[in-house]
């Protein structure tokens, strides 16, 4: 009888990829994966560490694990793992620490440490990592689009930011690695390609070949039967006038670009070390939206960055408001021990973030609603992700601009492309109908 493995992932999309990864492996070495809250073999909790919440969340992951099965083998890999594995190693039924390195090798550690007679610290050290380790996915499970890592690592080193200790410095996948792996995908039936790496608009430092991020979305692009090409997130510096071209003349690469804003304060954005100011990223956005007036802007924004005053936290409120993103992930700032922004003097009190993200979000809600309302009436592409309501045969998917929709169809159309009508605004998303 095989054995059963569940994964359980935190954090960002290239997380999410990565544990897509290790679970294919445990399928092609005759696993099991099962659902993580099921009674399993063998536990992986992929963490994450952006926030001391990203923290807590890994630690509370673990001992589910451990209380679900104290006899299962319990692995902790990721971004947590790797610039805390002694914190890792505290937790009582903690079996193996693997860090951001050597997931290609997962079940053979997963099966050594499973016969150790201690828990095992495989975490390596990152910083001086100069190669990109491959780890395609084998095969997906039950997924409507497909991730695909393209790159490795930052060299940002934002006064907040743990994670260029966490993930090392810059490196880039072979191009011919990447088609490579599109191309399985589009033959096995997916819809949508999403690009994925922890600073993807730095795509081609390391390579012999002068490539950037760009020239690899022409090249994607050209894969046969590839519906749509999705950016993730890109730093407001790789806002190219080449990138922004390829979006607005290939159809396939979808009109969404999620560009981090951190703060709309000049003066918190140079503590934080970003290297633009409110007035260089209003002017890049311009230039986005002058070619690719349709086109979603999403963002990230940081309340509560240590001094941030009540005047510096409106003039991001009212610069959030003045550009208008589609959509604002909020985060309270989190002191990451090893970085200069947690020494920094006047840190913000709890309560002031909570009360400055409220508003942020608040606002990011309005922002999104009034973006999807300017589509109402309008006949748009959905791609059919999950039945929400079996009851009422409610699907929902999203456009290539990022706006959810939901349509009636009792049909199972599940990594379909939709042709729908919207008919209304309802919170953040559009009612459409399917056109006939």
């Amino acid at each position: 009888m095989a054995k059963k493995v569940a994964l359980y992932t935190l954090g960002c999309k290239t997380n999410q990829y990565e544990s897509e990864a290790m679970a294919s492996l445990f399928r092609h070495h005759g696993y099991d994966n099962v659902q993580f809250d099921q009674k399993a073999d063998i536990y992986i909790i992929n963490t994450c560490t952006v926030t001391h919440l990203g923290d807590r969340k890994s630690r509370q992951i673990i001992r589910r694990a451990v209380r679900k099965n104290p006899d299962a083998v319990i692995a902790v890999t990721g971004c947590y793992a790797q610039t805390s594995p002694g914190e890792v190693l505290e937790i009582p039924g903690v079996d193996l620490v693997i860090g951001t390195r050597d997931r290609d090798r997962i079940v053979q550690l997963v099966e050594e440490a499973g016969k150790s007679p201690v828990p095992v610290n495989a975490v390596k050290d990152i910083v001086s990592h100069r190669s990109f380790e491959e780890m395609p996915i084998l095969d997906y499970e039950n997924r409507t689009r497909a991730f695909v890592k393209i790159q490795e690592g930052c060299n940002n080193f934002c006064t907040y930011c743990i994670i260029p200790y966490a993930r090392g410095p810059l490196r880039s996948r072979d191009p011919e690695n990447i088609l490579a792996e599109v191309r399985k995908l589009v033959d096995e039936g997916f819809g949508e390609i999403v690009l994925a790496g922890i600073h993807i608009g730095a795509y081609g430092t390391g390579l012999l070949e002068k490539i950037d991020l760009a020239d690899l979305v022409v090249r994607i692009a050209l894969v046969p039967g590839l519906k749509r090409l999705r950016l993730g997130s890109v730093e407001p510096l790789d806002i190219t006038p080449r990138l922004i071209r390829a979006i607005a003349e290939i159809r396939t690469v979808c009109r969404h670009l999620h560009i981090p804003l951190q703060s709309g304060d000049d003066l918190i954005l140079s503590r934080m070390q970003r290297k633009y100011n409110a007035f260089e990223f209003s002017r890049m956005v311009s230039a986005v939206r002058g070619q690719i007036p349709e086109i979603a802007i999403t963002t990230d924004v940081i309340v509560g960055f240590p001094g941030e005053t009540e005047e510096e936290f409106g003039n991001t409120l009212e610069f959030v408001k003045d550009v208008g993103f589609c959509k604002t992930h909020v985060f309270k700032y989190s002191p990451r021990k090893g970085t200069p922004a947690a020494g920094y003097p006047d840190q913000v009190s709890a309560e002031a973030k909570d009360t400055r993200s409220k508003r942020l979000i608040a606002l990011g809600r309005e922002n999104q609603k009034r973006f999807a309302a300017k589509f109402i009436g309008e006949s748009v592409e959905v791609l059919a992700e999950q039945l929400v309501d079996k009851e009422k045969d409610v699907w929902e998917g999203l456009t290539d601009n990022y706006i959810k929709v939901l349509f009636k169809s009792a049909e199972n159309l599940r990594g379909n492309f939709v042709e729908v009508r919207t008919v209304k605004l309802q919170g953040t998303s559009l009612l459409a109908k399917i056109k006939i």
